[in-house]
């Protein structure tokens, strides 16, 4: 199968159709696509992140003029066509003699590993052999079609959490949170959410050149990391691998005649079961900040950024700031596509609307899948002014929060032990409840008298995002 030529992508129509497409039919008007529809919540992150990076890497725009362009009228699907065919070689799923998307490109040999191995949540050879796999258990996927596979394969090199001796993680880290700007409109057409998570070319130095292993890992040697390799950090390649980051050393193995895929249930398809593994692959290393994802600044500058991290206890609002715009304190910076919406496209297109940030990743404790964690989240349409009052104002009520937190936690030990400070269990579930039920609160809006005539106000446009109302002066 060919990611480009072949229809592999699980969607839904305007008309409420299911269908499966190549990467080129986002752009079709006739009953356009308008969501994609993945049998899996992480597979759901994965295609967007799949189609994000295929367009910013065949058809960025060059300014903010050409983006506005293709965000009112969509481009013609034959010129995407046209593009994205041009790299179709790079992304063949199975071809044992030359190169496969996201796959070692010389790889005879390796540890053999059945095909569930690539997802990230799936019980580890451990795991079985002490029969750990109570919730997540063995057997449950045997077989996966192409999509399915390429899919799941993609989402591991996205995600890479530590995997043994030599097995590296992602360019991101294990588990890093990914955020994309979603439109307001609950029926945009998918081109649309898509286009709003593209930087222009003169924000992220793209090359004309894509066929090489600078951009696409997989269509050269690769870049090992034993005691004889290197590291790779932002200055050894394209900036644009990014999107395509490779640390594990992987080959799928022919897959068989036809089966059902476990996964999607589809029936009588090739189905990949097995695929071979090798460590010290790509070991990234240095500053990276991917476009997609908030990372946490060292605030003396000594140590390089750190991608932000699903937690224990999910993504609410005491992240909110961080993830939207910065948190000081804590060094929090939000992603670049999300600082550039803030800062240019939200002007372009508000019109009255205001996006939202979807936010999304594993929680990883070290090789193991905790959860997975997906959030949205309101934004505002604010000027520099306004930015500034938001993250002192609601800097000082996630702080507040966080003082309570700790006041609750203490107050319900003494009320449940003699000796709490001697209490070492985890108390986190406390934590948990009081952020859940302070949730609402902390995006309602509705209490706040109105004050429109005040010119330095904090003004919350747009849709009842979060629990706010039109037209509501904050400040």
């Amino acid at each position: 199968m060919n990611l480009i030529t072949d229809k592999w992508i699980p969607v839904i129509r305007e008309d409420g159709t299911h269908d499966a497409i190549v990467p080129w039919q986002i752009a079709e008007s006739e009953n356009p696509v308008t969501e994609i529809n993945a049998p899996r919540p992480d597979f759901q992150g994965a295609l967007y992140q799949f189609l994000i990076g295929l367009l910013q890497t065949c058809f960025a725009p060059e300014d903010e003029d050409e983006w506005l362009e293709f965000w009112e009228e969509i481009p013609a699907p034959e010129e995407l066509q046209a593009v994205f065919e041009k790299v179709a070689e790079a992304f063949e799923l199975y071809n044992p003699d030359g190169a496969a998307f996201m796959q070692d490109y010389n790889l005879p040999e390796g540890e053999t590993k059945q095909v569930p191995a690539l997802l990230i949540a799936a019980p580890g050879a451990k795991t079985i052999k002490d029969n750990l796999d109570h919730f997540i258990k063995r057997g449950e996927v045997d077989c996966m079609c192409s999509g399915c596979a390429a899919t799941a394969l993609f989402s591991l090199q996205l995600n890479a959490p530590s995997g043994g001796r030599g097995h590296r993680v992602g360019l991101r880290g294990g588990g890093p949170l990914t955020t994309l700007i979603v439109s307001d409109k609950t029926d945009e057409y998918l081109w649309n959410k898509l286009w709003l998570n593209v930087l222009n070319k003169e924000d992220l130095e793209c090359t004309p050149d894509i066929l090489n292993a600078d951009v696409l890992p997989w269509m050269g040697e690769t870049r090992l990391s034993d005691k004889k390799g290197k590291i790779t950090t932002p200055e050894s390649v394209q900036p644009l691998q990014m999107y395509w980051g490779m640390p594990r050393r992987i080959r799928l193995d022919e897959p068989d005649g036809s089966g059902v895929c476990d996964i999607c249930d589809e029936i009588s398809v090739p189905v990949f079961k097995t695929y071979r593994t090798k460590n010290f692959g790509t070991n990234y290393e240095g500053a990276w900040v991917h476009p997609l994802t908030p990372y946490r600044m060292d605030i003396k500058k000594e140590k390089p950024p750190l991608s932000l991290k699903g937690q224990e206890g999910g993504l609410g609002y005491r992240h909110w700031l961080g993830l939207v715009l910065q948190e000081p304190e804590m060094g929090d910076k939000a992603a670049t596509i999300i600082r550039f919406f803030n800062e240019e496209r939200s002007y372009l297109i508000s019109d009255g609307q205001v996006g939202a940030l979807w936010c999304f990743g594993f929680d990883m404790d070290n090789m193991k899948a905790r959860c997975w964690y997906d959030s949205w989240f309101p934004i505002f349409n604010l000027n520099d002014s306004q930015k500034e009052n938001l993250i002192d104002w609601t800097g000082e009520l996630i702080r507040t929060a966080r003082d309570v937190v700790k006041i609750l936690r203490g107050s319900v030990k003494s009320a449940w032990f003699r000796r709490p400070k001697d209490i070492k269990g985890d108390m986190s579930k406390i934590d948990a409840q009081f952020w859940q039920a302070t949730e609402p609160d902390f995006y309602l809006t509705e209490l706040v008298v109105p004050r429109p005539l005040v010119a330095d106000c904090l003004w919350f446009g747009g849709r009842d995002a979060g629990k706010g109302t039109n037209g509501t002066c904050l400040i």
